[in-house]
């Protein structure tokens, strides 16, 4: 403020300027008042984000075994293109309330998030097209004060920690449990009762394993269904989510009688955020097949500690056993894995017998400013360690292997 403006109560500038407020408040009223309500078209959003990375082995190897996402050494590649256009329920709503979910992928991460059936042979080369999700969503106000979320379509699975979309993700690189241990994708329904506000129950049906419908989209003809719940304490601070997925997942074209034949898919992500910076996750993970008498899990442990608001360290240790060599694989085919899930003969590579696997993983996510355009940009380096714990060498003909990795996810 100048010389020439005073700073007192008195001045004749200050009066002015409060009377022109006074005058000036009931339009400004007006106007607020005219401004048309929120609709529900109004809350559909757009997002589109772009993933790509590369991985470095320092063995002379074509494949990281125990990788999917990230099985092509030494290459850059373009693992999603994601575009989601959805319309998210409020998590406040009291009321009855409508969405939906519509994500498309494309890049190398589709040979593995394939619906049985929809797009997984519409191209041979790394690089294919899937549908991750295509769900109605509902919020119901009954049974209790929570009321009931439902979805209904094509939807990613509630089990396990890590996700299909990779800025949820610590890492670039996924876990054994992820990769081996939960689906990936259900076709069916779920619905979440709010019996309290600590204490949710899952309940689902749907088709199995990233199936579909109809001879082509399911391996078998059996169902398959989650059961489970989740426990929010602490003031939101620490949740337990524990879920079972249960269904019949042999195909039919190798294992006679499928149905009858029940795999087992357990998973417990325990996260406690200890402090604003510090977070620390937990996951026990247990799965079982019927048919094979194969058993398999393991425990991956999580630790975040925020630098600042651009930096983020992260780190994951990992042990996750397969003894009869059942679950555990490497598919370099491009149509491998879908292959093998329907019971085609298929590529599919695997240890020279069962193993325990340990994986350690440390790196940080980055989140350099963006320009307005952008919504945001994360960078994530990574150094892993696997190794065969009980001695087989599975990888590359070795007992062990390092990695070291980066990838981008830029943000619309």
């Amino acid at each position: 403020m100048t010389k020439s403006t005073p700073r007192h109560p008195g001045s004749p500038l200050m009066f002015a300027l409060a009377a022109g407020a006074l005058a000036l408040a009931p339009s400004l009223a007006r106007a607020e008042d005219a401004k048309p309500p929120a609709t529900w078209a109004s809350s559909i959003t757009f997002g589109l984000q772009i993933e790509a990375g590369f991985t470095a082995n320092t063995q002379k190897t074509s494949n990281n075994f125990g990788q999917l996402f990230t099985d092509k050494p030494n290459t850059i590649l373009l693992n999603q293109t994601l575009f989601t256009v959805a319309r998210a329920i409020d998590p406040k709503e009291t009321g009855w309330d409508v969405g939906f979910k519509l994500q498309l992928l494309g890049g190398t991460d589709a040979r593995y998030t394939h619906f049985l059936g929809e797009f997984d042979r519409a191209s041979k080369s790394r690089y294919q097209y899937d549908i991750v999700e295509a769900n109605v969503t509902l919020h119901a106000p009954v049974l209790t004060e929570g009321g009931i979320d439902a979805k209904v379509g094509q939807y990613s699975t509630p089990l396990g920690y890590e996700t299909i979309d990779p800025v949820t993700n610590p890492f670039y690189s996924h876990s054994y449990i992820f990769n081996f241990g939960i689906p990936l994708k259900h076709t069916g329904g779920l619905a979440i009762l709010h019996a309290t506000p600590m204490i949710d129950i899952y309940g689902g049906i749907d088709t199995g394993v990233n199936t579909s419908i109809g001879k082509k989209g399911d391996n078998n003809t059996a169902l398959a269904g989650i059961i489970g719940a989740q426990l929010t304490l602490l003031d939101g601070k620490l949740t337990v989510l524990g879920l079972s997925h249960i269904g019949a997942e042999n195909p039919s074209l190798t294992v006679p009688n499928a149905n009858k034949y029940m795999r087992y898919l357990n998973d417990v992500a325990i996260t406690w955020k200890a402090t604003d910076a510090l977070t620390f996750v937990t996951e026990l993970n247990y799965i079982h097949d019927d048919f094979a008498k194969a058993d398999g899990g393991g425990v991956a442990q999580y630790v975040s500690y925020g630098l600042n608001e651009l930096v983020t360290l992260n780190a994951r240790a990992e042990v996750w056993a397969d003894s009869k060599n059942f679950f555990v694989a490497a598919f370099p085919g491009n149509l491998d894995f879908v292959n093998a899930e329907f019971g085609k003969p298929s590529g599919a590579v695997s240890a020279p017998k069962g193993g325990t696997y340990g994986a350690l993983t440390v790196g940080a996510t980055i989140k350099p400013p963006m320009p307005a355009a952008f919504t945001g940009l994360l960078i994530r380096p990574e150094l892993r360690y696997d190794s065969s714990m009980n001695g087989v060498k599975a990888f590359s003909g070795k007992k062990d292997a390092l990695t070291l990795a980066t990838d981008f996810v830029l943000t619309f």
